[in-house]
C-alpha cells in the first residue's frame, strides 16, 4: 500500500506504483525510437509471461504433474522407436539416433512454441467471445498480447527431454563437430522452430474467417505435422511434395537434420530451412494482421 493514500483510492494506488516503476519511466508509450519500440514491446511481453508463470505456479503440483506427464507422453514415442529397431538395422537409410534426432527436434520446436507463444491456440476463443476488443484498444502489440495469453507448462518437459536428446543424437551421429557445425546446427534448429511457430499461426488464425469456436484447422494441421517425426521418405510422393512445400512441415525435423547428416536425398534442401522459415512466419503474422481487419467483434 502507499503511504498518505487512502485504501479505498485504489486507481491512484495503481498510478503511482505504475511511476515508481523505473522500467515505465524507460519505456514510455510515445516518443520512443524504433529500437526502444522493440526493447519496450519485449519487455512487456516477458512481463505478461512472468504473470503467466506466476499464476502457474500457484497451483505447484499441477504444474509439476503437467510437466512430468509431458516427459512421460513423448517418451513412448521413444519406446515405439526402440521397439521398431530391434527389429530393423534401419529405415531408408536411416539408424536408430538419426530418428531420434529428427524426433527430438519436432517436440523440442513444440515446446518452445507451448512456452512462449501457448496463446495463438486461443484465437479462435478470442475472436466468438469478442476477447480481442480489450486487446485492440491496448498500446501494445496485439499478437504478442495473444502469444502471452497462455502459458504451456508442458513445453518445459518438452524442451528437457528434447534438448537431452538432440544432444545425445548429435554425439552418436557421424557429424563431424566444429564451430562451423555448432553454428550450422543452431541457424537450422532456430529456423525449424520459426517454421513450426508460422504454421501453427497461420493455422489459428482461420478462425478468423471460419468463426468456429474451436482450433479444429489448427489441431488437424497439427497432428499431420506429428508425421514429420519420422524420416519422411517411407511416405508416398504426393504426402512428401505436401509436407516440402504446401504444409512445410519436413523443415521444423527432417530436412534440417538432413542438412546436418549430409543424409538422405533432401539434405541440400536444408540450407534453405532459414528462407522457408521467413516466408512461413511472414505469412502467419499477414493472416493475423488481415484477420484484425476482418474482426468484429461480438456486440452486446
Amino acid at each position: 500500500m502507499v503511504q498518505g493514500l487512502p485504501a479505498a483510492d485504489g486507481a491512484r494506488r495503481l498510478t503511482v506504483a505504475k511511476v515508481r516503476d523505473p522500467n515505465v519511466a524507460r519505456f514510455p508509450v510515445t516518443g520512443l525510437s524504433a529500437w526502444g519500440r522493440v526493447r519496450r514491446a519485449a519487455w512487456l511481453y516477458r512481463r505478461c509471461l512472468g504473470a503467466q508463470l506466476r499464476a502457474v505456479l500457484e497451483y505447484e503440483a499441477d504444474f509439476w504433474i503437467l510437466v512430468v506427464a509431458a516427459i512421460l507422453s513423448q517418451c513412448l514415442g521413444l519406446v515405439f522407436i526402440g521397439a521398431i529397431f530391434r527389429r530393423l538395422p534401419s529405415i531408408d537409410g536411416w539408424h536408430m539416433w538419426d530418428v531420434m534426432l529428427i524426433y527430438a527436434m519436432v517436440f523440442f520446436a513444440e515446446g518452445l512454441g507451448s512456452l512462449f507463444a501457448e496463446g495463438t491456440w486461443r484465437i479462435s476463443v478470442f475472436v466468438n467471445r469478442g476477447e480481442l476488443d480489450r486487446i485492440l484498444v491496448r498500446p501494445f502489440s496485439p499478437l504478442l498480447q495473444v502469444m502471452s495469453s497462455d502459458l504451456g507448462t508442458n513445453g518445459l518437459g518438452n524442451i528437457g527431454l528434447g534438448s537431452v536428446l538432440i544432444v545425445l543424437a548429435a554425439l552418436h551421429s557421424s557429424i563431424h563437430w566444429s564451430l562451423v557445425s555448432v553454428a550450422s546446427a543452431i541457424v537450422l534448429i532456430g529456423s525449424g522452430i520459426a517454421v513450426k511457430f508460422g504454421i501453427s499461426l497461420a493455422s489459428n488464425c482461420t478462425a478468423f474467417w471460419l468463426k468456429s469456436p474451436t482450433a479444429r484447422v489448427a489441431m488437424t494441421l497439427h497432428q499431420l505435422g506429428d508425421l514429420c517425426r519420422y524420416p519422411i521418405t517411407v511416405y508416398s510422393v504426393a504426402l512428401r511434395a505436401v509436407l516440402l512445400t504446401a504444409l512445410p512441415f519436413a523443415f521444423v525435423s527432417f530436412v534440417p537434420a538432413s542438412a546436418l547428416l549430409h543424409q538422405g536425398r533432401y539434405w541440400w534442401a536444408g540450407w534453405f530451412t532459414p528462407l522457408v522459415a521467413v516466408y512461413v512466419v511472414a505469412g502467419g503474422i499477414w493472416m493475423f494482421r488481415k484477420g484484425l481487419v476482418l474482426y468484429e467483434g461480438t456486440g452486446n
